[in-house]
Parts: structure tokens; C-alpha cells; sequence
């Protein structure tokens, strides 16, 4: 006879459970999605950003030359 941990692993997985698993995988995957399309987001505003400051800096150099 095999001890009661074992049996409780040979069971078949409820179908409810197998769904469950995947509305969440899928959910988890949505979120890795969104976060992502905000990091990009994020990246390409301080990128311009860095850039709107880095032509005010050589503006600012330019005229202190002159």
C-alpha cells in the first residue's frame, strides 16, 4: 500500500484547476505585456527628454562662447 502523500500526487488535475492555471499564466502574461509597453513608454519620453535638455546645454554653451 502506498503512503497517503503519494496518492494525493497520482491524482488527475481537476479540469476547474487546469483552467484556473491558465486564466492566470494569462493574465500574468498580459501584465508582463503592459509593463513592458510602459517601460518602453517611459524610455522614449526620457530619451527625448535627455535630449531636449542636451540642446539647451550646447545652446547655453554656444552663447557663452560667442
Amino acid at each position: 500500500m502506498e503512503p497517503a502523500y503519494r496518492r494525493d500526487k497520482m491524482k488527475p488535475k481537476d479540469p476547474a484547476q487546469r483552467g484556473d492555471k491558465t486564466k492566470q499564466k494569462s493574465a500574468l502574461q498580459e501584465l508582463k505585456q503592459r509593463q513592458r509597453a510602459e517601460i518602453y513608454a517611459l524610455n522614449k519620453v526620457m530619451t527625448e527628454l535627455e535630449q531636449q535638455q542636451f540642446e539647451a546645454f550646447c545652446k547655453q554653451m554656444q552663447s557663452e562662447g560667442d
